[in-house]
Parts: C-alpha cells; sequence; structure tokens
C-alpha cells in the first residue's frame, strides 16, 4: 500500500471510545492526513466551527446524543464527506447517515485497509462531484475538430502526440496551443482529451482571462476553510478536479505573473498545496495551455516567465487562421452548414457561387467562430435556395481591385481616403493602428489571403503581419464618430 495515500486530506474522528479513536488517529496520521479528534457532539461542533475538513469520521452513538443529529444540522457544511462509524447491529443508524448524505459507512471493527479505501472511494467522489460540475459547462454536441487539406500536418503532429501519450499513460507532459482568437482551440484540447488514454478521465476548461487575479490561486489550487475573508469552507481546486484527467488553461498569458511561478512548480512536481493549507497534495493531471498571444513575445516584454513558458513549450501545436487555409474554407462551411442546420432544426443548402466567392476573398478576423456565426445568420435570414451570405457584401474588399478605379462597366472601387493628399485629418482624431489592420486586410484581399504574398506586399515579415491580425477588429461606428468618411472595413 502506498505510505501516504490520503496526503493533504484533513480529517476529523468523531468517537468517544479513546482506544479506538486514538488507533484511528494514529492510522490516518500514517496513511498522510492531518487529524483532528473529538470525543462528544459539542466537541465536533467546535471543531467544525473553526476548520474545515475534507472528511470526517462519526460514530452513531455518542455521550451527549447521535451523531446524525450533527448531519441534521449539516455542522460540517457541504464540502465535508462523512464516513459513518458503526457498531454490531447499528446498520439502521448507518442508512439513517446515508440519507442524510453520508458518503459511506465502516461496521466495527475495521481493518486499517478499509478505513483507507473508504476515504479514498469518498476522494473520488468529491473530485468526481467537482469534475462533472466544470464537464457539463464543457459539453458540446460536437467535439470533432475538422481537419481538411491544409491542417493534415498538424493532424499527423498530434497523431505522435497521442502515440507518446499512450506509451507514459501517467506523468504526462503538458501541450501548448497557439492560435488567434477564434481558430478553434479549445475544440481541438477536448478532441485531444478524447482521443487520448484520459479520455475517461475528466476534462476542465478555465480561462484565465476571466478569472480576478485575487481568486486565481484558489480557483487553480483550491482553499481551506477561513484562509481569506468570506472562505466560510474549504473548496476543491481546479487541478483536484482535473486529476486523472485533462485541465485546459485557455489565454495562459492573462495568468498573473505572481501566479505563475507557482503553475509552474504544479507542472514540475505534480503537487499543489491549497490556499491556506500546510499539506502538499499529490495531483496527476495533463495541463493543456493555450493562447492568442505569442508568448516568446510576452517573456520579451515581461510578462510571461520563460522558466514556464519553456516547460509548456514541449509540444507545441500551432493552428493557422482561416485565412491561410484556401480551399478548407469551403469544406468547413459545408460541415458547419449540417451541424447549425441540425441543431436549427433547417434543412442544408447548398453555397451559391458567389456565396463561395465571398467565403474565400473574406480576410475572416474572427476565424472559425466568425464563419459559424456568418453561416447560422445566413441559414436563418436568407430565403435564396442557396446561400449567398450577403452580410459579407462591403466587409472584405473583392480580390485584386485597382486603388484608382475599376474596369469599365464595373462600379468604382472605393479606396481609403487617407491614401489621398488632399485628405484632412479630423478634428477628433485619428487612430493609425486601425489604419495599419485595414491596409492589412486590403493587402490580403489583394492576394486571395496568401499571407506571404501580403507581408511582401506590405515590405513587412509574416510573423509581423500575423501579429497585426491578431489585434482587435476595428470599429467602424467608433471610426464614423472620428472620421466625415466611410470607413472601409476590414
Amino acid at each position: 500500500m502506498p505510505p501516504t495515500p490520503l496526503a493533504g486530506l484533513t480529517v476529523l474522528v468523531v468517537e468517544d471510545e479513546p482506544l479506538l479513536r486514538r488507533h484511528i488517529a494514529a492510522t490516518l496520521e500514517r496513511l498522510g492526513a492531518d487529524v483532528s479528534a473529538a470525543d462528544s457532539l459539542a466537541a465536533a461542533r467546535r471543531h467544525a466551527a473553526q476548520s474545515g475538513f475534507d472528511f470526517v469520521l462519526l460514530d452513531v452513538h455518542l455521550p451527549d446524543g447521535l451523531g446524525t443529529d450533527l448531519l441534521k444540522e449539516k455542522a460540517f457544511g457541504n464540502h465535508a464527506g462523512v464516513v459513518v462509524m458503526t457498531a454490531e447491529g447499528g446498520i439502521q443508524g448507518a442508512v439513517e447517515a446515508m440519507k442524510l448524505g453520508a458518503l459511506d459507512y465502516l461496521p466495527k471493527p475495521f481493518e486499517p485497509e478499509a478505513l483507507a479505501l473508504a476515504l479514498a472511494r469518498g476522494r473520488r467522489s468529491r473530485q468526481a462531484a467537482r469534475a462533472e460540475e466544470h464537464r457539463q459547462a464543457a459539453l458540446s454536441p460536437d467535439l470533432n475538430f475538422f481537419f481538411g487539406d491544409v491542417l493534415r500536418p498538424l493532424q499527423a503532429q498530434l497523431d505522435r502526440i497521442l502515440l507518446a501519450d499512450r506509451r507514459i499513460e501517467t506523468g504526462l507532459p503538458p501541450v501548448l496551443l497557439l492560435g488567434e482568437t477564434g481558430t478553434g482551440k479549445t475544440t481541438l484540447a477536448r478532441w485531444l482529451h478524447q482521443k487520448g488514454p484520459r479520455a475517461a478521465g475528466p476534462f476542465i476548461e478555465a480561462n484565465c482571462s476571466a478569472i480576478p487575479d485575487s481568486l486565481a490561486e484558489s480557483e487553480l489550487f483550491g482553499h481551506e476553510k477561513g484562509s481569506f475573508t468570506d472562505a466560510r469552507s474549504a473548496r476543491l481546486g481546479l487541478f483536484e478536479a482535473a486529476a486523472g484527467g485533462t485541465l485546459l488553461l485557455d489565454e495562459i498569458n492573462s495568468l498573473p505573473h505572481a501566479l505563475q511561478g507557482k503553475l509552474l512548480t504544479a507542472i514540475e512536481e505534480r503537487r499543489i498545496r491549497r490556499v491556506g493549507g500546510n499539506h502538499q497534495i499529490p495531483v496527476d493531471v495533463r495541463v493543456i495551455a493555450a493562447s492568442n498571444q505569442d508568448l516568446r513575445h510576452e517573456v520579451t516584454r515581461g510578462r510571461f516567465r520563460e522558466d514556464l513558458y519553456h516547460r509548456l513549450d514541449l509540444y507545441r501545436v500551432a493552428i493557422p487562421p482561416l485565412r491561410e487555409r484556401g480551399e478548407d474554407v469551403l469544406r468547413l462551411a459545408q460541415h458547419l452548414i449540417q451541424r447549425i442546420g441540425q441543431r436549427q432544426r433547417l434543412p442544408p443548402r447548398p453555397i451559391s457561387a458567389t456565396g463561395r466567392r465571398r467565403l474565400l476573398h473574406y480576410a475572416w478576423p474572427g476565424n472559425v467562430r466568425e464563419l459559424a456565426h456568418e453561416i447560422e445568420r445566413a441559414l436563418v435570414f436568407e430565403d435564396a435556395p442557396e446561400l449567398e451570405f450577403t452580410t459579407l457584401i462591403g466587409s472584405s474588399p473583392a480580390p485584386n481591385p485597382p486603388l484608382d478605379g475599376a474596369s469599365p462597366g464595373s462600379p468604382p472601387v472605393q479606396g481609403p481616403d487617407w491614401l489621398v493628399a488632399s485628405y484632412r485629418f479630423p478634428d477628433a482624431g485619428f487612430s493609425l493602428e486601425d489604419a495599419i489592420l485595414r491596409l492589412v486586410h486590403l493587402a490580403l484581399a489583394q492576394t486571395q489571403n496568401n499571407v506571404s504574398k501580403a507581408a511582401r506586399m506590405l515590405g513587412v515579415s509574416r510573423d509581423y503581419l500575423r501579429y497585426r491580425l491578431a489585434q482587435p477588429k476595428p470599429d467602424p461606428k467608433a471610426d464614423a464618430a472620428r472620421e466625415s468618411t466611410d470607413a472601409i472595413q476590414p
């Protein structure tokens, strides 16, 4: 039996018989638990008011009443798991305790192995309950990541990662997913979990940018009762909830710098310590980190720890943006039409020739997420037999438009007026950042979304172009307030 299978657990033993109480406490301490003891209902109430416990071993018959009274009072809160200890013939009391919320019962006398197994079962039950809470939020009707032709090399890379995972099984190294917002990093993380050896375990997703800095450590590692204001009970963190499964840390670049060192320790040592706790708790979690920013750039700016970056960068998977996937945009659109049509209970419709051109010529700053929204909008609002994607008209310039006018017989192409020598800056100001981003999208449109050609046209590197495209989309309404002319939409 492992020497400390209960490491990190806090246990209250409520038993009035002194020898048995000391024997149980000594057994639990040898197994790594932090043990407190009480010999009556009153003493148990005092302990419960002062500290939060992971588990309570509760005798049914005590000098000042029944142990089940504590369950009726909810003296231990909703966090603690209660295991009832019953003497011979006390099965009825155990049944009542189970009805009141006890996790398990142990008939006296019992062996130390039975005690350890009961608490191990309870620990798994608590982890499963927390994991289920997050799993429900992560459920998706379609966990299939669409690879198409362009992403076949990426799929081959993932297959090698899965093969390595099956060889290792435990202690899986982290995976780093890089890609612009909307490219499908979360979906790919779920795909990797479902295809890997931990598919039966929990998949927990945490958006680091949505967690307040003051609560980030507690959210990841949990906390003990009274460890900070409003910590009225102990709580499992995401690492413990994801034990045996996968923890996705999305937008990891947003994690507070002060917490990044603790995350590095958790990944390297596979142990965590709750806020306010004194014990290291072993956790076996596959960490998948995702970022829409270049983490190397964040390291150089001092916003991300270099040692954490190198620890995460073992299995790096870069997802290219939608504008670099060529004809796969149309294949992905057909896939989404089927899926969204089923959810909307609408029959699938083909895409018209005009609609295909619009899908191919648009720069998709929102990537797959934006494409899915455009498809759903078209399915709901367009009445034609074929999808035209009329909402994309004017959103992305037509390919290869001449700046000085169009060919005879076609409508003139509106060029950006800040390229005209007679242009005068408005009194309200001018956004240089938006102007650069508009030029980038115009160059992409004129090169049929060929990033290399667009970069050469603009005289910049591909990395610079990707960096610019990762910036927020310009707001036409804000521009309209600053400029008196129409804005060119990216």
